[in-house]
């Protein structure tokens, strides 16, 4: 029985009025990828048994038995320079959201080319409850890592992400948490049958989780400000003004009405040391630049969104907070002050801010689940890192030259400059990480950031890719490695493709082609399509992609 589809097309982008060019273009490849669905409902129901078939083998020959209907609402939409159309769509049934049913749409002239999504089956259940809302709300109280200040929401939806769709209440929990994260945004999805925690979504994506760094000593550099009467502003109109605040030290993010924004009448902003409020905001004010340059001068995007909103950042969070993260219930950026009887000052050096902001470019694109999606939670992370260390090497600060090393600048001691959160070439070096997948893969930990399966720790196989494929199997300067070292399979015959296009590659595939759920043998998939896209099927770079993802054991 075929599907019925609904489509949701401008009403739910929320056009009214004057529409630009730009915005009906946009619109007439949205309304061309939701005919495509309703021409092809079978297409999008089921998956590709890999990431490019074509429009006439999409078809499904035995769709299991269903009812309702299934509605599409567009999310983004990429058009590459041969006209070809990529729009990603969120799925509904019945109004319901279906979480794990996320799809993107390849199209050329209105014909459907190839669908990336994981949802394995056409089959939908019934949206009538058998536990009530009350229940839910109590299994997931009881899940939560800390004390509860509210659940401002509950409501029905379909869990699909490496299951059935099943029927789930997502119950939004508010709380102060004991597991070293600075608050507790969490939304559980707890069957509505039986009770039980299906997965979660944590609305707080930290940098890493055993802290964070010093003020990243950039020298003296040019930011631009906002003049106003009477001084000047930490709003940068040139980048859809994005702003920076003082927390004041106040660990309650949830009301950011005590924090004030940066001003002075100078507009020279700290002193080269912590004891003067601004310096560490003017590191995070240029970080914030540096990442917002780097993703319009190389990708073409114009702010996390790519909407050329800017986004606010707040430094000075919490009592000696030993971290830095992305809070997506805000759209913001968030600085602790680290503590120095630890050895950690500030976390504000340059990768970090290009780190969190990728948070923010996932959330808005491929949207990689955290806790709770097996491997796509360490893919989340290796993003971060990956796009992050391309800012700093974009930035190309004199003085401070890239690396791939992520954190280094966050330690008060660091003599050889060797030390650092996570080494992207050898990430295992810290003894918790992973570097090579592992035989089947990560199991994902439904409850809590800890275990070895934290997306800090599985980030470590896509790093290693990243850094082969860009560099080769090549021991960077400083360390007492040897080539087959950075390796899982002992091939150390291969040369890297360099930072540009291996950026690029992984850009796309984030952008066009990884979905919510999607796995370390689907990214693999999906970057050795973006290279084909990008130089051509069976190209150098093609195959270069698929050396360095067999390096790290995805195969």
């Amino acid at each position: 029985m075929r599907l019925r589809v609904t489509l949701l097309a401008a009403a739910m982008f929320g056009i009214v009025g004057t529409v630009s060019a730009a915005d009906v273009d946009r619109q007439a490849v949205i309304d061309r990828a939701l005919n495509l669905v309703n021409a092809h409902p079978d297409s999008f129901n089921l998956p590709a048994t890999n990431l490019s078939r074509s429009a006439r083998t999409l078809s499904l020959a035995t769709a299991q038995p269903s009812t309702g209907s299934d509605q599409f609402k567009a999310r983004d939409v990429i058009v590459d320079a041969d006209g070809t159309e990529h729009v990603r769509l969120d799925r509904f049934f019945g109004g319901l959201p279906v979480v794990g049913g996320d799809v993107v749409s390849h199209s050329h002239s209105g014909v459907l080319n190839s669908v990336s999504m994981k949802l394995a089956t056409a089959k939908r259940p019934s949206v009538t409850p058998k536990i009530s809302a009350d229940r839910a709300r109590v299994e997931a109280a009881a899940a939560f890592p800390g004390d509860i200040n509210g659940v401002p929401e509950t409501s029905l939806a379909l869990y699909a992400r490496g299951i059935a769709p099943t029927l789930a209440y997502q119950v939004h929990v508010l709380g102060e948490r004991n597991d070293g994260v600075p608050i507790g945004d969490i939304i559980y999805y707890v069957d509505a049958q039986t009770g039980a925690i299906l997965g979660l979504d944590d609305q707080v994506e930290t940098a890493a989780a055993q802290g964070t760094g010093k003020s990243l000593t950039l020298g003296n550099v040019t930011i631009t400000t906002n003049s106003v009467s009477g001084g000047f502003q930490l709003v940068d109109p040139s980048r859809g003004n994005g702003a920076t605040y003082d927390a004041h030290n106040q660990s309650d993010v949830f009301n950011t009405s005590a924090a004030t924004l940066y001003t002075n009448t100078t507009n020279t902003w700290g002193n080269n040391a912590t004891s003067d409020r601004a310096t560490v905001a003017s590191d995070i004010y240029y970080g914030v630049a540096a990442t917002w340059d780097y993703y319009k001068n190389v990708h073409g995007r114009t702010g996390i969104f790519n909407d050329g909103k800017g986004v606010k950042t707040y430094a000075h969070v919490g009592q000696n907070y030993v971290n830095a993260f992305w809070y997506a219930s805000t759209k913001s950026m968030y600085y602790g002050d680290g503590n120095i009887s630890q050895g950690y000052l500030p976390l504000v050096a340059l990768d970090v801010a290009g780190h969190e902001m990728s948070h923010g470019v996932n959330s808005a694109t491929a949207n990689l689940g955290y806790y709770g999606v097996k491997d796509s939670g360490g893919l989340n992370e290796a993003n971060s890192d990956i796009l992050g260390t391309l800012v700093e090497f974009n930035a190309n600060v004199p003085g401070h030259p890239g690396n791939y090393l992520i954190g280094e600048a966050v330690y008060s001691s660091n003599p050889n400059g060797t030390k650092a959160l996570r080494l992207m070439f050898k990430q295992d070096a810290d003894g918790r990480s992973f570097s090579c997948y592992p035989t089947g893969g990560f199991t994902a930990s439904k409850t809590n950031q800890g275990g070895v399966y934290d997306p800090h720790y599985s980030s470590g196989v896509g790093n290693r890719f990243f850094y082969l494929l860009a560099e080769g199997p090549v021991v960077p300067t400083g360390f007492n490695y040897q080539p087959k070292d950075l390796v899982c399979n002992g091939n150390t015959s291969f040369a890297g493709i360099g930072r540009d296009k291996a950026g690029k590659i992984w850009y796309r595939a984030l952008s066009v082609y990884f979905t919510s759920t999607s796995t370390y043998t689907d990214a693999r998939a999906a970057t050795i399509k973006a290279a084909n896209d990008l130089y051509g099927a069976n190209s150098t770079e093609s195959k270069a992609v698929a050396t360095a993802w067999s390096a790290v054991s995805v195969n």
